[in-house]
């Protein structure tokens, strides 16, 4: 599978960025050139800790959040998923290869910019419940 260039100057800045807890101002440059107006809302989300990341006690489990506009969004960044419309109309339909939401994900797990939120296993159901109903 071909991956798109964008999404490479991503991977590329994000990978640089983890390594060096920052992104420099030419990386920005790089990241707005590739995405225009996605990237401007990417980094807005990210600058606003808008980005959640949930663990999840005892079991370990992981569930990343984005606050959009209109609701929350949930994140699966290993399959490249978000549940928000701009992914599943233009991402799907092959129109874009990446919403903001997932670009600011991955930005704020580099930079380790994200509200860290831990909860017990016992609520694990009731939020995955309420952030499907938010999709809905």
């Amino acid at each position: 599978m071909k991956i798109a260039k964008e999404i490479k100057v991503l991977e590329k800045v994000c990978s640089e960025a983890k390594t060096k807890g920052e992104i420099t101002e030419n990386q920005l440059t790089q990241l707005s050139e590739a995405f225009g107006s996605q990237f401007n809302k990417a980094w807005e989300t990210v600058k606003e800790k808008r980005v959640k990341k949930y663990f999840f006690s005892p079991s370990g489990r992981i569930v990343w959040i984005v606050v959009g506009r209109e609701r929350e969004y949930q994140i699966m960044p290993a399959a490249g998923f978000c549940s928000c419309d701009d992914f599943y109309f233009r991402v799907m339909d092959r129109e874009a290869n990446i919403c903001y939401h997932l670009i600011a994900q991955k930005i704020a797990d580099a930079l380790e910019e994200y509200d860290k939120i831990e909860e017990e296993d016992r609520l694990y159901n009731c939020l995955m419940e309420e952030w499907k109903k938010a999709t809905a």
